[in-house]
């Protein structure tokens, strides 16, 4: 069965590299290094496809980014599920994680969508929220910044300097979770 690897954030050139974008950022990578191209799809998303791993071993994956705001990314994403016919269970979420410090990865299956806009959109598209999360940190802002403005922001020149290693460990957790399982990848990314 195919995986469909989401990155979750905001369409257009001001929104590119603020925090809120890292996980486009991550599946953009991640269709970099598989030199895999990225097309319109009908679902209103943009998409790329790549085989990876060896032999009859090898997972064709989907990477995809919503052409709509990150509030509204589930039906998108559903629809370019059903057309691909994945199953939740094969479904990675990508995404900000205000709640965990900069450059810190966790993974997970299921749960809360802790204020999150955009799992809140794919849960109720879904109707289930049993898909796997890879939630990269950006921390929470200092002082009285209000975090609706702070994921809208630019990283930091010292938070810019880690960001290619940060998003580098990002695909790793990905392809971590499809080729080893999630026990596996939090063993060694949520640390």
């Amino acid at each position: 069965m195919a995986w469909l690897v989401v990155g979750l954030g905001n369409p257009g050139a001001d929104y590119t590299s603020t925090r809120h974008n890292i996980g486009q950022m991550v599946v953009d990578a991640l269709a970099k290094q598989h030199s895999a191209k990225w097309n319109s799809h009908k679902s209103h998303t943009e998409a790329a496809a790549f085989k990876f791993g060896i032999g009859l071993d090898a997972a064709s994956v989907i990477v995809a980014k919503s052409m709509g705001y990150m509030n509204d990314s589930g039906g998108p994403v559903k629809a370019l599920a059903n057309f691909f016919k994945v199953e939740t269970d094969h479904i990675i979420a990508i995404h900000d994680e205000l709640d965990i410090p900069f450059s810190a990865i966790r993974s997970k299956f299921g749960g809360g969508d802790n204020g999150h806009n955009g799992l809140k959109s794919m849960t109720s598209a879904f109707n289930t929220a049993n898909y796997y999360r890879i939630r990269m940190g950006i921390g929470r802002p200092i002082g009285r910044q209000d975090p609706a403005d702070f994921v809208l922001k630019q990283f930091t020149s010292a938070e810019k300097r880690e960001l290619e290693l940060f998003i580098t460990r990002g695909v790793e957790a990905v392809e971590s979770v499809i080729r080893e399982g999630l026990e596996k990848t939090q063993q060694n990314f949520n640390i």
